[in-house]
């Protein structure tokens, strides 16, 4: 399945699951019972037993199919790979996963199809972008690598950043927009500032000022529903192009939103990996 090189002295198979890696007891369970840890031999390992630095290991387990159906090819661009994860840069107009059984040209159906061109059978969708809004999407490959994502995107340790041109001009250079978002009660997916709705936190920095217009850099610490579109509009100064929030129209009918960046210290490779898109 996968190697892991141990990169602390006497750390044992057991504080690396439950402490580094942080996974659930339920995990940990299954990954004992399948005896998923070993030598790079495939000789057994006593979970209590402190290691060397540079031990290598050898994850084994089985891993369950995912639900979503392939495309005929993979139509979208992988701009990162490893054995634990991939980000693909999603297009406009693509929904991040599918919504019914209908729904088969999702971004995760294309992200099966290229995991069948491996032999592979995994892959979720660790966040997700709106259908409007293009760039990077983080995807696990296997189960371990999901948990442990997931907790990341919780404790807001996945950065991720977003370029967008909104209308008017910001007053500050920089700032956080701050404010729970929730339902709309008089449509059925927009969202508002509500102060029953859940916290939701954008920090963004204008990057260039035009006459009407200026371009942000936006980086979120939560990832509510709409977030960046619901908050610049709060602000006064809605994405252009985004009617829904009260911008004005567009010739192409449509608002520019793109995730430019995912920045995360990877948890099975020890490195900062940083990925940009450049489309």
């Amino acid at each position: 399945m996968f190697q892991y090189e141990i990169k602390d002295s006497n750390i044992t198979v057991e504080e690396l699951l439950r402490n580094h890696w942080r996974l659930g007891k339920k995990l940990v369970h299954e990954l004992r019972m399948a005896k998923a840890v070993t030598t790079i031999d495939g000789e057994p390992l006593l979970w209590k037993e402190p290691l060397p630095a540079g031990t290598m290991l050898k994850f084994t387990f089985p891993i369950p199919a995912s639900s979503y159906k392939p495309t005929p090819v993979c139509a979208i661009d992988v701009v990162y790979e490893d054995d634990h994860c991939l980000i693909v840069s999603k297009p406009k107009g693509m929904s991040t996963h599918p919504n019914d059984d209908h729904d088969t040209h999702t971004c995760m159906n294309h992200v099966m199809a290229h995991m069948k061109e491996q032999g592979l059978h995994y892959a979720e969708h660790v966040h997700r972008l709106d259908k409007g809004t293009e760039g990077l999407l983080l995807v696990a490959k296997h189960p371990l690598a999901k948990s442990i994502f997931d907790r990341m995107i919780e404790e807001k340790t996945i950065i991720r950043t977003y370029a967008a041109e909104v209308q008017g001009n910001l007053r500050s250079t920089s700032g956080t927009i701050a404010e729970s978002i929730g339902k709309d009660r008089h449509h059925p997916t927009r969202r508002v500032v509500s102060n029953t709705g859940q916290h939701a936190v954008t920090h963004y920095e204008v990057v260039a000022r035009y006459k009407h217009s200026c371009v942000v850099h936006l980086v979120l610490e939560t990832g509510r529903t709409h977030q960046i579109r619901v908050h610049l509009a709060h602000i006064g100064h809605p994405i252009i192009g985004d009617t829904m929030y009260g911008a004005r129209e567009t010739a192409s009918g449509d608002y520019e939103l793109h995730a430019i960046q995912l920045e995360l210290e990877h948890p099975f490779l020890n490195k900062l990996i940083l990925v940009k898109d450049e489309s």
